[in-house]
């Protein structure tokens, strides 16, 4: 099956060796988004609650650019440095997210790109 490099400006360019996502037939595959502000490049000033909200608007506009929607997620992974903010990323997903929501993990780990608090990466499944 083929597949087709998504990209776009409305998410942080990718800073590695990867795709901001990739599509191979109904299914996209999206990269880990963290709290950068496409614009700038700089991280979103403010607390954890905007660098979450940051990165769910980065995975929706890569999902856009992909031709679909984070309502078509089936899967999402959570990386936190700090777990105590899981409960915040619940409400964030709640807000943003209809039911039936994605499938989802989520992890603490000791550092992420950049020494950001979060980031996520999501798996869609187009209509």
């Amino acid at each position: 099956m083929a597949r087709t490099i998504i990209s776009t400006d409305q998410a942080p360019a990718a800073i590695g060796t990867y795709s901001q996502a990739v599509r191979s037939g109904d299914t996209v595959y999206i990269s880990g988004q963290i709290p950068l502000v496409p614009a700038s490049g700089e991280i979103v000033a403010g607390d954890i609650e905007a660098q979450i909200n940051q990165v769910f608007d980065n995975l929706e506009a890569v999902a856009s650019a992909a031709g679909g929607s984070l309502q078509q997620a089936v899967k999402i992974n959570v990386y936190l440095i700090d777990l105590t903010h899981f409960p915040l990323v619940n409400q964030i997903m709640a807000d943003r997210l209809n039911e039936p929501y994605p499938a989802r993990a989520a992890m603490q780990v000791s550092a992420l790109p950049k020494g950001v608090d979060v980031e996520a990466d999501a798996v869609l499944v187009l209509d």
